[in-house]
C-alpha cells in the first residue's frame, strides 16, 4: 500500500506543478492581499498559514493540501475501502448512517481543515482554484470510489458562494469549512430525469411573512441524507417549463423525510435517497426563474467535472492493482505482465488515464479562467469603474471553451474509466471476478459515472452546438503551428491530417439534418478526444523533454488515431441507411 496518493502519482504531480493558473490566482487572491489583510481575521481559519504572498507560494500551498490528503487517502481511506464497500451505507425509520470507514474518513477530512477548500479565505475555506480541487477529487475517489460524493459535494458550498446573498453565505459557508455540514445537489424526480425542465416540486412564498417553503418528492439524490439541500423547485404558479423554476436551499430538520435509500450496484458507501418535503423552509438561492439555466447548470458543470475526475480516480487504483497482479502472476513460467497480449492492455490503460487526467486538467483551467474572469468584472460594475476590453475578450474565450471541454471531459474520461476498468479485470482472469479482490469493486463502482450527473448521450448533446461551430479551432491551430521534438515530428505530420479531417466532419455535421448530428455525435466526440488528447501529450513532451512524456503520446497516438479516422470516415460519408432502417431494425 502507497504511503500518500499524491507524491506517488508522479503525473498527478506534474499536473498541477504545470497547471497555467498564475492569472488565476491573482485574481482569486486580489493580488495577493489576502495573506496581509486576513492574517488576523478570526473568520479567516488558517489564513496566517495558508494566504499566498505570490503564485510561487500558492504552489507550495497547493503541494501542502494535496500532500496531507495524499496521506489521508493512503493511510485512512484506502485501507478500508472493500470494508466500506462491503457495509454500505444503511437505512432504518427515516435515519441514514454511513459505514463506520465512511464515518472515519469524514473525522479525517475534518481533522485536516481541508473542507471548505474552494471557499473564499473570508469564509473560513482555502481559496483553491477548480483545477486544484480536481486533483482532490482524483486521489479521494482512487482511494474509495464511493467516498467522493461525499467530499465531493463540497461544489454545493461554490454554488451558494457564487448565487446566495451575503446574509445566506455569512450563515452557511463558515460550517461547510469547518466539516460541520456537508451538501446535496436535489434536482431529479420520479419523472424527471434528464429532463429537469419538467421539476414539479413546488416552492411557495408566504406574502406576509417572506418566507419560502418546499414541498415535493425527489429521487435518486446523491448523498441525500446530507445537512444543507440545494433544491431546485417550480416557484411560478402556472408555469410549465424551465423558466418557472429556482433554486433553494434548505436544512434539513423534521420536515425534510427520507423515505428511502437505494440498493444500487456501487458506490455502497454513498446513500442515494428519496425524499419527501413537506412544508421545509427554505431560501431563495440566486433569482427566481433563473434556478435551472443559472444555478442548477452552474452546479452540474461542476459536478461534470467532478465525476470525469472521480473516473479517472477509480481507472488509476484499477491500473495500479493489474499491474501489481500482472508482475506477481506467473503463467507459462514467466510473469504475465511479459506477455503481449497483457502488456499491451496495460499499456492502453496508463495512456487512456494519462489522456483523461490532461484533458480534465485543461478543461478546469478553462474553467477557472472564466470564473476568475466573472468575478474580476463583478467587482469593477460594483466599484463603477470603466469595463476591460481583454477581460471580456479573454472571458469569452474562456467560456466558450469550458462549454465545449466539460462535457467532453465527462463524455472522455467516464467512458475511459469503465474501458480501463474493464480491462483491469480481464488481467486478473477469473479471479478478479471474485470479491477478494478489489477489481470487481472498481468495476462496478465505475458503471455510475458515464450515468449520473447527465449520461454519455447528454454531453454528446451538450458539446455539439460550440464543437459544430469550430470551438476548438483557437487552440488546435496554435498547436498545429507550434514546433515539436524530432522524435515527434512524423506524429506531427499525422496528427496534424487528422486535426484537418475532424475539422471537415464538424463542417460537415454543421449543414447536416438534425438525424445526421444526432447519429453521428457520438462519433465525433470520440474524434475530437482522440484529436484534443494526443496533442496535449504532444505538448506535454514539448515543455518537458522527458522521453516518457514521448513515449506516452506515440503510444497513445497509435492506439487511437487509427480509431479517430474510422470516425472520420464513416461521418464523412453520411451514410444515413441505418436512420432509416431503424423503425424495422426496432418492430
Amino acid at each position: 500500500m502507497a504511503d500518500n496518493f499524491y507524491l506517488d502519482n508522479p503525473d498527478l504531480r506534474f499536473r498541477v506543478e504545470k497547471a497555467d493558473l498564475g492569472f488565476v490566482v491573482g485574481l482569486k487572491e486580489r493580488g495577493y492581499s489576502y495573506a496581509a489583510t486576513l492574517e488576523n481575521a478570526p473568520s479567516a481559519r488558517n489564513a496566517s498559514r495558508f494566504a499566498p504572498r505570490d503564485f510561487a507560494d500558492a504552489q507550495d500551498n497547493w503541494r501542502l493540501v494535496l500532500e496531507i490528503l495524499g496521506e489521508i487517502c493512503a493511510s485512512v481511506i484506502a485501507p478500508r475501502a472493500a470494508e466500506a464497500d462491503e457495509e454500505g451505507a444503511s437505512y432504518e425509520n427515516g435515519v441514514v448512517t454511513y459505514a463506520k470507514a465512511t464515518q472515519a474518513a469524514i473525522e479525517a477530512f475534518r481533522k485536516s481543515e481541508i473542507l471548505g477548500c474552494m471557499l473564499p479565505w473570508e469564509y473560513g475555506g482555502l481559496n483553491l482554484p477548480e483545477t486544484v480541487y480536481q486533483a482532490m477529487i482524483e486521489m479521494v475517489s482512487r482511494a474509495e470510489g464511493g467516498l467522493m460524493t461525499i467530499f465531493g459535494l463540497q461544489e454545493i458550498a461554490s454554488t451558494i458562494n457564487e448565487f446566495a446573498d451575503e446574509a445566506t453565505k455569512a450563515s452557511y459557508l463558515p460550517r461547510f469549512s469547518r466539516g460541520e455540514v456537508f451538501g446535496a445537489m436535489v434536482l431529479t424526480e420520479p419523472d424527471a430525469g434528464s429532463d429537469l425542465g419538467s421539476v414539479q416540486c413546488r416552492a411557495s412564498l408566504d406574502e406576509a411573512t417572506g418566507k419560502w417553503r418546499v414541498n415535493g418528492v425527489k429521487r435518486f439524490i446523491t448523498n441525500g441524507n446530507a445537512d444543507i439541500h440545494l433544491v431546485l423547485a417550480r416557484s411560478e404558479e402556472g408555469s410549465k417549463d424551465a423558466r418557472g423554476l429556482s433554486m433553494f436551499l434548505v436544512e434539513r430538520d423534521e420536515t425534510v423525510r427520507i423515505r428511502r435509500i437505494e440498493n444500487k450496484l456501487g458506490i455502497h458507501s454513498s446513500p442515494t435517497c428519496e425524499i419527501q418535503y413537506t412544508d421545509s423552509p427554505a431560501i431563495l438561492v440566486g433569482k427566481r426563474r433563473f434556478g435551472l439555466m443559472r444555478c442548477a447548470m452552474a452546479l452540474m458543470n461542476g459536478a461534470r467535472l467532478a465525476v470525469a475526475a472521480q473516473a479517472v480516480g477509480i481507472a488509476e487504483a484499477s491500473f495500479r492493482e493489474a499491474l501489481r497482479y500482472a508482475g506477481e502472476r506467473s503463467q507459462f513460467g514467466k510473469s504475465i505482465v511479459s506477455l503481449p497480449a497483457v502488456s499491451r492492455m496495460l499499456v492502453s490503460m496508463k495512456g487512456e488515464i494519462e489522456a483523461a487526467r490532461a484533458l480534465i486538467f485543461e478543461t478546469s483551467v478553462w474553467v477557472d479562467t472564466l470564473k476568475a474572469c466573472e468575478q474580476k468584472q463583478e467587482e469593477l460594475e460594483k466599484a463603477g469603474a470603466p469595463s476591460d476590453p481583454v477581460l471580456i475578450a479573454r472571458k469569452k474565450q474562456a467560456s466558450n471553451l469550458a462549454d465545449i471541454l466539460t462535457p467532453l471531459s465527462k463524455y472522455y474520461a467516464t467512458e475511459m474509466g469503465n474501458r480501463v476498468c474493464y480491462k483491469g479485470m480481464q488481467v486478473h482472469g477469473g479471479v478478479g471476478y471474485m470479491r477478494e479482490f478489489n477489481a470487481e469493486r472498481h468495476y462496478r463502482d465505475v458503471r455510475i459515472t458515464n450515468i449520473y450527473e447527465g449520461t454519455s448521450q447528454l454531453q454528446v448533446v451538450a458539446a455539439m452546438g460550440k464543437m459544430l461551430g469550430r470551438g476548438l479551432d483557437v487552440l488546435l491551430d496554435a498547436w498545429m503551428a507550434a514546433s515539436v521534438p524530432e522524435e515527434l515530428a512524423a506524429l506531427k505530420i499525422r496528427l496534424v491530417a487528422t486535426t484537418g479531417l475532424f475539422q471537415k466532419c464538424c463542417d460537415a455535421l454543421h449543414g447536416a439534418e438534425r438525424d445526421a448530428v444526432e447519429y453521428f455525435g457520438a462519433d465525433l466526440m470520440d474524434m475530437a478526444a482522440a484529436v484534443f488528447n494526443t496533442w496535449l501529450l504532444v505538448r506535454d513532451a514539448c515543455v518537458v523533454g522527458e522521453a516518457r512524456k514521448i513515449e506516452m503520446a506515440l503510444a497513445y497516438a497509435a492506439e487511437q488515431l487509427p480509431k479517430a479516422e474510422g470516425s472520420a470516415a464513416a461521418i464523412l460519408l453520411l451514410d444515413m441507411s441505418a436512420i432509416s432502417a431503424k423503425d424495422r431494425i426496432l418492430a
